[in-house]
């Protein structure tokens, strides 16, 4: 058993390839949204 298998992600292909690369895609995503939204709020640029 990996240890990318282990805590949050207890099933088989935790560790998968394309798994990690839409995990990746969805976290950098969202913190960029954040980022965009948090910069709108503060300095009003539209």
């Amino acid at each position: 058993m990996s240890d990318l298998n282990r805590g949050i992600m207890k099933f088989e292909g935790a560790d998968s390839p394309t798994l990690v690369t839409i995990s990746t895609v969805l976290l950098l995503g969202s913190i960029a949204v954040l980022i965009i939204w948090a910069l709108q709020s503060a300095y009003a640029v539209n």
